[in-house]
């Protein structure tokens, strides 16, 4: 069962303006990864549902996060399908991330109120998954979908949906200028946050700085409330 409501989801993920995405095949890794996030403030973490076991995986890493880092709401995404949603549901994931719309799996998130992120390409997609009660939208991929200028054409017409894109954001004032003055709610950020070199060299304070700077990038672009 979900340690967190989907309120409290949507409100930390807006709060920090980025969640991180990661899978790797070594649990430890992971906790490492895990862990200097939430170092650097990061308190929503979406792990990648890739890999063979991926599902064990993430139970064993959900049930530890409660443990170790009870205030870190860990959920999952590239799921597809409503069953592989059932099983990290099962696990306790407090959100469900896909890259794809598919209206099964809203019934299936929303029957135990577990906030539903879909993927999607195109306002008419945007207006169908609010329709099945998606409180935030993912583009993807973000970049290829129309990048800033789409955020910005779709927010004309529609200034309450909320976008997080992922794919083809970077942790560089630029690039987090460009999102967040398009409007985007917040944003996903995989490995061009948390990258190879420092898994590699497990420099895993190198990684908590990494995250922090990107974090106080997204501070100075949210627009004031």
């Amino acid at each position: 069962m979900a340690r967190f409501n989907r309120i409290d989801v949507v409100l930390k993920m807006r709060e920090a303006g980025i969640v991180p995405v990661f899978y790797h095949k070594d649990t430890d890794v992971c906790r490492n990864v895990i862990k200097a996030s939430f170092d650097a403030g990061i308190r929503v973490f979406e792990f990648t549902n890739r890999g063979d076991f991926a599902n064990d995986m993430f139970s064993e890493l959900n049930k530890w996060a409660a443990k170790e880092l009870p205030d870190m709401i860990m959920g999952v995404g590239s799921v597809v399908d409503p069953a592989t949603a059932a099983i990290f549901i099962q696990a306790g994931a407090n959100f469900v991330v896909s890259p794809v719309l598919n209206p099964e799996m809203a019934k299936v998130c929303n029957r135990r109120k577990i906030l539903w992120i879909p993927g999607c390409g195109s306002l008419s997609e945007i207006n169908l998954a609010e329709e099945l009660g998606a409180e935030i939208v993912k583009i993807f991929p973000g970049l290829a979908t129309g990048g800033p200028d789409f955020v910005k054409a779709v927010k004309g017409p529609c200034p309450w949906t909320s976008i997080m894109p992922t794919g083809g954001v970077e942790p560089t004032v630029e690039n987090l200028q460009e999102w967040f003055e398009a409007g985007v709610t917040c944003v996903g950020i995989g490995s061009n946050l948390i990258t190879k070199e420092l898994i590699q060299k497990k420099n895993w304070k190198g990684l908590s700085a990494r995250i922090s700077a990107a974090l106080k990038i997204v501070k100075m672009f949210r627009p004031e409330e």
